[in-house]
Order: C-alpha cells, then sequence, then structure tokens
C-alpha cells in the first residue's frame, strides 16, 4: 500500500482534473482531539428542538436491527451521529424517520436503513475497522460523518460545490479527524489516496467506473447503484482480488445519476 499522502494536498494536473482543467481542492475536517473526546460531543441531545437525540437515535438504531442490520459497528455508528445536524431545520422532527429528505440542489440525504446497509455490506468479512475509505458524493456530509466511526480515514469528494460546502459547515463542528473533503469530479475516485479498502457511492451510472475499480486494493469491496442489463437501478457489490473482479447484484434501488464533471 502506498503512503498515505499528506494534508491539504493539490491533485496533478493530469489526469486527475475536472472538465476546467482546475485540480479539486481538498478541505480535510481536522481534529486535534483523539477519538475518544468525540463521543460526549457527537452522542449530546438536541437543545431547543423538543426531541430527545440520543432516544430517538436508539429507537432509529433498534428499528434498523428489526430491519435485518446486524453488524454491531454499524449500528454503533448510526446512534452516535446526529442525522438532525445534515437537514434543514424545517425538516429536524422528520430526521430520524426511516426516509429520504432533500438537502438541496436537486440532491437528497438517503434513508436510515440504505446507510446502514450499505455500510454493512462495506464492512462484511472484515474484522475491526475498516482501512482507507472513499466515498463518492459527499452531499451534506451524514454518511462521511458514519463512516468515520467504521474506517480508519475517510476520504469523501463531492462534484457540486453548494453541496461540499455545506458538507464542511455541517462537519466542522464535529471536528473529526479522520475525514477529508474534496471538491472534485467523483467518477475519477480520488487517486492520490489509493489504493482504498472500500469505495461506496451515493450515486448510480450505467457502469462502475474504470477508476474505481483501478484505486480499490486487492480484498477490497466497492458498494454502488448500477443500471443492470434489464435497465433497472440495483445495489451492487464488487469485490477485488487478485484474481480479478467478483460481482453481486443485489435488491432495486434508487439514487441520483452519477454525473461527471464539477458545478
Amino acid at each position: 500500500m502506498t503512503q498515505r499522502p499528506g494534508f491539504p494536498v493539490k491533485l496533478a494536473q493530469t489526469g486527475a482534473s475536472g472538465p476546467s482543467g482546475k485540480a479539486p481542492a481538498t478541505l480535510p475536517v481536522r481534529s486535534s482531539q483523539p477519538p475518544a473526546a468525540l463521543a460526549p460531543r457527537v452522542a449530546s441531545s438536541v437543545s431547543g428542538l423538543g426531541l430527545d437525540s440520543g432516544a430517538v437515535r436508539a429507537r432509529m438504531v433498534r428499528k434498523l436491527a428489526e430491519q435485518g442490520v446486524k453488524d454491531p459497528r454499524v449500528l454503533d455508528a448510526m446512534g452516535l451521529v446526529e442525522r438532525h445536524r445534515f437537514v434543514e431545520s424545517a425538516l429536524v422532527n422528520q430526521a430520524y424517520e426511516d426516509t429520504s429528505l432533500p438537502i438541496g440542489l436537486g440532491q437528497t440525504i438517503s434513508k436510515p436503513n440504505v446507510v446502514a446497509r450499505m455500510i454493512e455490506l462495506l464492512c462484511q468479512d472484515a474484522t475491526g475497522k475498516l482501512g482507507r475509505i472513499l466515498e463518492i458524493g459527499t452531499g451534506c456530509g451524514y454518511q462521511a460523518a458514519v463512516l468515520s466511526h467504521v474506517a480508519t480515514e475517510v476520504y469523501s469528494i463531492e462534484r457540486l460545490r453548494g453541496l461540499h460546502e455545506k458538507a464542511r459547515t455541517n462537519l466542522r463542528p464535529f471536528r473529526l479527524h479522520n475525514v477529508h473533503l474534496i471538491f472534485g469530479d467523483g467518477m475519477l475516485g480520488y487517486p492520490k489516496g489509493a489504493p482504498y479498502a472500500g469505495i461506496i457511492s451515493a450515486a448510480g451510472g450505467d457502469a462502475v467506473p474504470e477508476a474505481w475499480l483501478d484505486q480499490l486494493a486487492v480484498g477490497g469491496r466497492l458498494i454502488a447503484p448500477t443500471i443492470t442489463p434489464a435497465g433497472h437501478q440495483a445495489l451492487v457489490v464488487i469485490l477485488k482480488t487478485a484474481q480479478g473482479f467478483e460481482r453481486q447484484v443485489l435488491e432495486a434501488v434508487h439514487f441520483v445519476p452519477l454525473k461527471s464533471g464539477v458545478a
């Protein structure tokens, strides 16, 4: 495995830039506190919102377990991250329902069950924490926050500047030392951080980009919605082995389309 790049990082102009030719900017979310110091901040209750965040998150986690999510690492992470901090104030009371919610620019925050399901697939067959993870489509930053608790390092890339800035604002109070936000074309992946123990995408295309497969480590898993030959979008799991790729098509899903470039 190549040495982890230092931050901040600028991508090389060749092979890693968007249509404008400018390298995506890396904007890490750093922390001067050890991971143990994060728990009280993340687990704090909501003030002035008329609900006990800890209680409603616990209820959400119980529901996720009833729906079939079994990995204790994933359930613990879902219980730690305050989802209401990643949605608009008018939608706070719906934050812990199993529903997707609008976050602006035509994008949504995925249902808790979908987030938990995809991260559980990413964690499958792994013992302890995952290594370095690449997330395609930062959105509002919620999934990156959940991933920060199951992986040693999270690189999250977003092509829409408005959402990239929103995620940076949402995540800043948590001071997650292992989350790095990147503004750039997710279809190119992020070669400076490769190889990755896992890649997870919040957008679906006709096929998985070759750049993602190239940047996945041997033994790594890639989870992404993909259009099947039948024309439907389904969740696909790809395992990279020394001999090639093993592909598994799972349940039907509905994600926003995967697009190239930045906006």
